[in-house]
């Protein structure tokens, strides 16, 4: 499909007609905003905007009145073809931090799915119990830093909500985690997402990466998605670029109080 095509497919199916992303989340459409309100330890934050520069700082002021009246921290995900094009100056100049930008890319689920199995010495396990979900939260945590705790929390409430709301998978080496990753599909699209994917130092290089890439492939064509979408990171976007995925788009996380 045509890239152009392809990326207002995105912004329609996924980010205009968002649904909630897990229990107690909710999704909210107001003066040319649409956001997810979320309970903890939910996402909260801004998915897309439709603004012009006589609008947009007012638009970013009532977010902020929004989720600080909650009490909550906030993202505003915003994409590099967002409009007005300075929008990302105005987060800032209201007081949100820019983490690393992101590129929006894609692939053919069919196609990736003929790429290799687990390496030689690797088990991959698809996790569903708190034991299961406990490894791949440990991984996350050592690759990303991040609060692995809160990820548990957020994997094992989606999935007693909705079974088929993640497939987890951990590759085990002896039994050790070595490496998981994430497939999220969006009920009523062709897009299933690709989230999570890291594997820990000593292990890198051995094709583990690729190889979950492909495994996740499988699992989304079986399922009948035709597209797979990634939010890649520097490292991650240029072996995914050799698999066959293309660039959409750039989104960076602005954050409010996080």
């Amino acid at each position: 499909m045509d890239p152009a095509a392809l990326l207002a497919r995105y912004d329609q199916l996924i980010r205009r007609d968002a649904r909630p992303d897990g229990p107690g989340a909710r999704i909210e459409r107001t003066g040319g905003v649409v956001r997810q309100v979320a309970d903890a330890p939910g996402w909260n934050g801004v998915l897309w905007s439709g603004l012009d520069a006589a609008g947009a700082d007012r638009a970013i002021q009532d977010q902020i009145a929004r989720f600080t009246g909650l009490g909550r921290g906030f993202e505003w995900k915003l994409y590099a073809h967002d409009e007005p094009a300075d929008l990302g100056d105005r987060l800032l100049a209201a007081g949100f931090r820019a983490e690393p930008a992101e590129t929006l890319m894609t692939g053919e689920a069919a196609g990736l799915a003929h790429g290799p199995g687990a390496p030689a010495g690797i088990r991959f396990a698809q996790v569903t119990d708190p034991a299961g979900i406990g490894l791949v939260a440990d991984v996350h945590d050592e690759v990303f830093g991040a609060d692995g705790g809160r990820l548990r929390r957020l994997l094992l409430a989606s999935l007693a909500a909705d079974p088929g709301a993640v497939v987890a998978v951990v590759a085990l080496a002896d039994g050790e985690p070595v490496a998981a990753a994430r497939l999220e599909p969006v009920p009523g699209t062709p897009f299933a997402g690709l989230w999570g994917g890291g594997t820990v130092a000593a292990w890198r290089g051995r094709g583990v990466y690729r190889a979950l890439v492909a495994h996740r492939a499988r699992v989304a064509a079986a399922l009948g998605y035709r597209h797979l979408q990634v939010d890649a990171s520097a490292q991650s976007r240029p072996i995914l670029a050799r698999l066959g995925f293309q660039a959409l788009s750039t989104t960076t996380p602005y954050l409010y109080g996080n």
